[in-house]
């Protein structure tokens, strides 16, 4: 009975929510649309350029512990320069130019209905399964491309990467498409609705 009191206290304040600022949800979604394009470059750009200027091995079987700590510091490194600094400005922009223009009153509302925070009953390890789906869609990729008996040390760190991409893609594809249309649809009739 409290699931359901605080599903409908949070499908309302959604609704609210929607209807007074949908301007600034689409751009809500439009950022971080351009946020995780723009990490996906930086990644591959740093993929390339870690080769090119021999900072890890191109095969994967000459890796090791140190290479991959390494690679991750500096890919860490890249991320926050280009688009964690960015994304923060953008998120302080927001916040002094829209947010804390807001009468008191509704910023009191949304944070009471927790809009951003979403229920407290949410699962926190539904990540968990996004991560096994794409690295199924991973295997399917190397089975696919006749490389599931090639020994790692002849793998190139170029058709790692883009075999990730290419299974994260099809993921989004697969289950982004109808989600998005459900979304709309779900938006667009409860925006009709009289409240």
């Amino acid at each position: 009975m409290m699931a359901e009191t605080e599903s409908e206290n949070g499908d309302k304040i959604w609704k609210k929510f929607l209807s007074n600022h949908f301007k600034m949800f689409i751009l809500f979604i439009i950022a971080g649309s351009i946020a995780f394009v723009f990490a996906v470059r930086v990644f591959l750009w740093f993929v390339a350029e870690a080769q090119l200027i021999n900072l890890v091995p191109e095969i994967l079987g000459e890796w090791t512990i140190g290479y991959c700590i390494t690679f991750i510091l500096y890919l860490i490194f890249w991320e926050l320069i280009f688009v964690g600094i960015p994304v923060v400005i953008f998120i302080a922009a927001v916040y002094f130019l829209w947010w804390k223009k807001l009468p008191d009153d509704e910023r009191k509302e949304y944070k009471d209905g927790n809009l951003f925070s979403g229920s407290k009953n949410h699962r926190k390890d539904a990540g968990g399964m996004i991560t096994f789906i794409i690295n199924i869609f991973f295997l399917i990729k190397i089975y696919l491309d006749d490389n599931w008996n090639l020994a790692f040390k002849d793998w190139k760190l170029d058709y790692l990467v883009n075999s990730y991409i290419w299974a994260l893609i099809w993921v989004l594809v697969i289950f982004g498409i109808p989600i998005l249309i459900g979304g709309s649809w779900w938006i667009s009739r409860e925006m009709k609705k009289k409240p």
